[in-house]
């Protein structure tokens, strides 16, 4: 059976927990349109991070690669538009390096896009009620770093569709009106949003997005 990558981060920045490293383990080991899911948890690290996930590509030869990180602040679950090659961060990483103005890649392209039909996506979790919205930057801490990395190693690999999905806190971590979603609501619309990107081919036309 051909397998669906689905990769989530360690926490983070203090926090004791990550919604994505818990979403990429609740999917593990489910079939989702023919395919069964590896979930995988990379950790929040400059460098190692890209290094893992390369080992899983070898490891399990997905036909789809979905990498999810958290997004504090955010109120909508959020596909990602483009990948930047830059790292830049505001924070240091778990391993406390916090490089500034660097290439992920040197000499690699200034962006690559998604390969993923994202407003597909978010279509189809729009009609499930989830709160949802294509978004403009992955900012340019791990999450971004991880997210270029992908599509860099994806390059090579014809017919392999690859992205990123930024997800907000539950409700445990919220403090001071933040804004959450459920994990489990949060757990649903990333199998769903794997669904659609094995079913659609041709990506929706919708309006907007989210600026940042």
């Amino acid at each position: 059976m051909k397998t669906v990558l689905v990769t989530g981060f360690e926490p983070f920045g203090g926090e004791l927990r990550n919604p994505s490293q818990e979403i990429a383990r609740a999917l593990d080991g489910r079939v989702i349109a023919g395919r069964r899911v590896v979930g995988a948890v990379l950790p929040c690290v400059f460098g190692a991070s890209i290094a893992e996930l390369n080992k899983l590509l070898r490891e399990h030869r997905p036909s789809l690669v979905l990498c999810l990180g958290q997004a504090g602040g955010r109120a909508e679950i959020t596909p990602e538009r483009v990948a930047i090659n830059v790292d830049d961060a505001r924070l240091a990483d778990n391993a406390g390096a916090q490089p500034l103005d660097r290439p992920i890649v040197r000499g690699g392209p200034a962006a690559y896009w998604s390969t993923l039909p994202i407003k597909a996506i978010v279509r189809a979790l729009q009609r499930r009620g989830v709160l949802v919205a294509v978004s403009q930057t992955a900012g340019t801490f791990v999450c971004n770093h991880v997210f270029y990395g992908l599509m860099h190693a994806l390059r090579r690999r014809r017919g392999v569709r690859g992205g990123f999905i930024h997800v907000p806190f539950v409700p445990e971590q919220a403090t001071r009106g933040q804004p959450s979603l459920p994990l489990a609501t949060m757990t649903e619309a990333v199998a769903l949003a794997v669904e659609t990107a094995l079913t659609t081919r041709r990506d929706a036309r919708l309006p907007g997005g989210r600026e940042s």
